[in-house]
């Protein structure tokens, strides 16, 4: 009996002495539950970036430019309100509030309007936005603008090496009856004359071109008048030239009556005098 609790008496001591270093390193340490809080914190934040976010950046802002050059013209012209609940208005795009905290200051120097740091280019302040200031995206409540880009025909408007040259009846046929529930969300006809005038315009601007059978192009009642950087650059051009022109112009007249002036009668040699 003394031989056995003699033995015991070391496991107990060495038990005893691990249960006070847990105890120790527990006291140390944040809690189990703090721990799980932490990292499951940092690991959904790193979730909702990497994969909570299914929408190209790129071909939302080939939508907007299309929506802003092609469709607000007409909308303004008709002094219409489109409903927050249109998937068309400003505010259901993601990228809205990143989009307009964009500062182009020059050719090659972009900055950010949240952090005030610069880029040489559009794309890596775009990557800046992922990285740094994806938490700012309302994804509650916006929405993805790049999924009506089928609609829109944003291919026309980015690289034209992605354009089809083959026409796929389905997918016509499904870009359609997108565009066609855009025109009956946005412009209602119920909504009164204006907004039908504008539903019959969208039709025509958007949706009849989604055939296989030659319809219209798209954007066929054109969109936002741009001067082009040719026109502007000739018109510059024009200013500077002009006074110069006039100017070599005076110079040749005033020196045409100059000599005109200064010219004398050359008399005649041998030339008798008559008597009188």
């Amino acid at each position: 009996m003394e031989r056995s609790i003699a033995v015991a008496a070391p496991r107990l001591a060495l038990l005893n002495l691990s249960i006070s270093l847990l105890l120790i390193v527990a006291g140390a340490s944040p809690s189990n539950q703090e721990f799980e809080g932490i990292t499951g914190r940092s690991l959904e934040q790193e979730h909702d970036h990497t994969h909570g976010i299914h929408c190209s950046r790129d071909r939302s802002r080939a939508a907007w430019k299309i929506i802003d050059e092609y469709l607000m013209p007409f909308v303004e012209k008709e002094n219409y309100k489109i409903s927050s609940r249109c998937r068309l208005h400003a505010d259901n795009n993601l990228f809205r509030d990143q989009e307009m905290h964009k500062i182009h200051v020059d050719v090659n120097d972009w900055q950010c309007g949240y952090c005030k740091k610069s880029f040489r280019a559009e794309k890596f302040l775009d990557q800046h936005f992922d990285n740094r200031h994806y938490n700012l995206l309302n994804v509650s409540h916006s929405k993805c603008l790049a999924d009506l880009c089928g609609a829109l025909h944003c291919d026309l408007v980015m690289d034209s090496k992605l354009r089809k040259t083959k026409c796929n009846p389905a997918a016509a046929s499904k870009n359609r009856h997108l565009c066609e529930s855009l025109a009956g969300s946005c412009f209602p006809v119920s909504d009164g004359p204006s907004a039908s005038r504008l539903h019959e315009l969208f039709l025509h601007q958007f949706c009849d071109s989604h055939t296989c059978n030659g319809g219209p192009k798209p954007f066929s009642r054109g969109g936002k008048k741009q001067t082009s950087t040719l026109y502007i650059a000739i018109s510059a051009m024009t200013l500077v030239l002009l006074p110069l022109f006039y100017f070599i112009v005076y110079l040749h007249h005033w020196n045409m009556r100059a000599g005109v002036q200064d010219l004398k009668r050359i008399p005649r040699k041998n030339q008798k005098t008559k008597p009188f």
